[in-house]
């Protein structure tokens, strides 16, 4: 995460990345990991659609099925736009390859998202990113705002870490942890943004919806006026109303997500039918 740095541990393949030749297609996997790889690609254009990018840096990850501990990560050098599905690479805890890969990865990278995953076995997927709004947000004192409907549904429900430099210490992975504590989101303070979920959808909503609240945030305070805050208990209301928690109201709405996850798969096969190869 964070800018070029030269990563001290795990040690993984090294070297300048480079886009490789064109390859033979990619050994058979089971059912489960080729629809995650799938699924994976497409989040990845999609993060790149939504201009949600730093040029190579950042990461999404997901754990592959099984009790071997394994994820699959982005390859280290590749744009978000570029990424394939048989591209990606299966890692371990530590950020090594666990299978031969023509493509360097970033250990640094999986610094995050590997104390993530080992902490809580509902984050199949973490998804970090440094968007504008993000970052800006991040440096807010006060952090996110019960701003709009949007920014409500992370009322009291995102967690903050306070900035200790680039993510290449290991030592840092505990207090991490401790700090998201069992939010979906994390905001980590002069930095940037993490989501999770239990699929890869509900982490790419997750951070589509944090990253427009931080835009919102953002542009409600530069009109310079007042800011109308609600209650706590609308703020809590609404929360529990767009994250599926029993919150008493009149009518329900439980395939909101799935829906709009099918809706953007279809938008990543319109806009990037290379992402499933």
């Amino acid at each position: 995460m964070g800018q070029p740095t030269t990563p001290t541990a795990p040690t993984v393949t090294s070297g300048t990345p480079t886009l490789p030749e064109p390859s033979a297609p990619a050994a058979p996997t089971a059912p489960d990991e080729a629809r995650l790889r799938r699924e994976l690609a497409a989040m990845y254009r999609l993060v790149a659609h939504f201009r949600m990018t730093d040029l190579i840096f950042t990461h999404i990850s997901v754990r592959v099925p099984g009790p071997e501990q394994h994820f699959l990560i982005n390859p280290y050098g590749l744009l978000f736009e570029e990424i394939t599905a048989s591209s990606l690479v299966k890692i371990d805890l530590a950020g090594n390859p666990v299978e031969p890969t023509p493509h360097p990865v970033n250990p640094a990278g999986f610094v995050i998202h590997s104390a993530v995953h080992a902490a809580r076995q509902d984050a199949h997927c973490v998804l970090h990113t440094h968007t504008r709004a993000g970052c800006a947000v991040a440096a807010q004192r006060d952090g996110l705002l019960p701003l709009n409907q949007i920014s409500m549904e992370f009322h009291d429900r995102v967690g903050y870490h306070d900035y200790e430099g680039v993510a290449l210490n290991l030592a840092e992975q505990e207090r991490l942890v401790a700090d998201l504590a069992g939010h979906p989101a994390l905001i980590l303070r002069n930095h940037g943004l993490l989501t999770v979920g239990r699929t890869p959808g509900e982490a790419f909503l997750r951070m589509y919806y944090l990253d427009k609240a931080c835009e919102i945030q953002i542009a409600a305070q530069a009109g310079g006026g007042p800011l109308v805050l609600p209650s706590p208990k609308t703020a809590e209301l609404t929360a529990r109303q767009l994250t599926g928690q029993e919150h008493g109201s009149d009518l329900q709405d439980d395939q909101a997500a799935e829906l709009a996850w099918a809706a953007l798969l279809r938008l990543a096969d319109r806009i990037a039918p290379d992402h499933a190869n």
